[in-house]
């Protein structure tokens, strides 16, 4: 029991849930695994998407360039390669440089400006990225990449078929989330949690605020970059959508909804936005309206996010707990001090 108390929560919970995950192929008929395999991109997504706004502060406007160029890239690695056996872990890696190094030259310009413009920033470079994605030959334009083969994982295993993808899929989250769990919880964690909360006192301690940023935009874009590599080939496809602004607005929404600064809001908010998407599809526009009132009614009374306000209310309850603990505590006290001063008062009788 001491072990397992030291395990910290977030953890415990990634474990109890991956008890129904590895389910989820045994039971399509309950839960379609290439339904879970979109929310767990979108969840990474939304992960990577918190590491840059939620523990840095820095609100980004272009994380579809770095999600949807990692899909062209490893897209077009398996359609010219794939068929020659590059393995789609190989691609994956292509994916995820690519993304870095979008990241690094959109982060280099954006991180010496903060707050609105630095939104601004990344804003107008994700449209130059988006606009070269329909200009450029190899991403085939408004058509899109399609039929991207999944390969073989290490050669050996069959992604072709959707319960190897599922687990395949399922393997790449858990070893995304994990790092950026570990990235938030790690000294430059810190660092990045002291630039979110007060950037000149972090620089009066010594610490390269802009070196800082930089970094942490970078992981966040290959992070970002893995969830769309995987994307395309969960999918199979790559659209312009994948990298337009829809996708890097819809992230943030997902990520406000679920909680912002929190370990697991994205996860659920990613969860709750594609769900609605996929099970509200027949109403068509309708779906739009329906995530713009319920992002308009948790904007309004849970500002923290769902998983935010839960967390809030806990320390609210412990915190309630533990003065009530005080108060009984003083009260008893003052009652054995008023017993003893009783004692003490008593007159003592004489002896004859």
């Amino acid at each position: 029991m001491g072990r397992i108390a030291r395990v910290p929560m977030a953890i415990r919970i990634l474990a109890i849930l991956l008890v129904p995950a590895l389910l989820v192929p045994l039971f399509p008929q309950v839960v379609y695994p290439v339904f879970v395999m979109k929310v767990l991109c979108f969840a990474l997504f939304a992960v990577a998407f918190n590491l840059l706004t939620g523990y840095t502060g820095l609100v980004s406007f272009g994380h579809a360039a770095f999600f949807g160029w990692a899909g062209y890239t490893t897209g077009q690695m398996m359609l010219l390669f794939g068929p020659s056996g590059l393995p789609p872990e190989l691609a994956i890696l292509f994916g995820v440089a690519m993304a870095a190094a979008v990241g690094y030259v959109i982060g280099g310009l954006a991180i010496r400006r903060t707050g609105i413009y630095f939104a601004m920033i990344t804003l107008a470079l994700s449209q130059v990225a988006y606009f070269m994605a329909v200009q450029v030959r190899w991403t085939r334009g408004e058509d899109g990449m399609q039929g991207i083969p999944r390969g073989k994982f290490l050669g050996l295993v069959d992604l072709s078929v959707d319960n190897h993808m599922y687990y395949f899929t399922l393997a790449v989250f858990v070893l995304g989330f994990l790092f950026v769990y570990r990235v938030i919880h790690s000294p430059f964690g810190q660092i990045l949690k002291a630039i979110r909360d007060n950037s000149p006192r972090a620089v009066s301690l010594g610490y390269d605020t802009d070196r800082c940023k930089l970094l942490a935009f970078v992981l966040s874009a290959a992070v970002a970059g893995l969830a769309g590599s995987l994307k395309a080939l969960v999918l199979q496809l790559v659209a312009l959508n994948d990298v337009s602004l829809p996708t890097s607005t819809e992230v943030l929404l997902m990520t406000l909804l679920g909680g912002l600064g929190t370990v697991w809001g994205p996860i659920l908010g990613a969860t709750l936005v594609v769900s609605l998407q996929n099970y509200l599809a027949t109403l068509g526009d309708v779906v739009t309206i329906v995530i713009g009132l319920i992002f308009v009614l948790c904007v309004s009374f849970f500002r923290r996010g769902f998983v935010g306000e839960w967390l809030a209310l806990l320390q609210w309850s412990k915190a309630r707990g533990a003065a009530a603990a005080v108060t009984v505590g003083a009260a008893s006290g003052q009652r054995k001090g008023g017993d003893a001063g009783d004692v003490d008062s008593a007159p003592v009788g004489r002896t004859t």
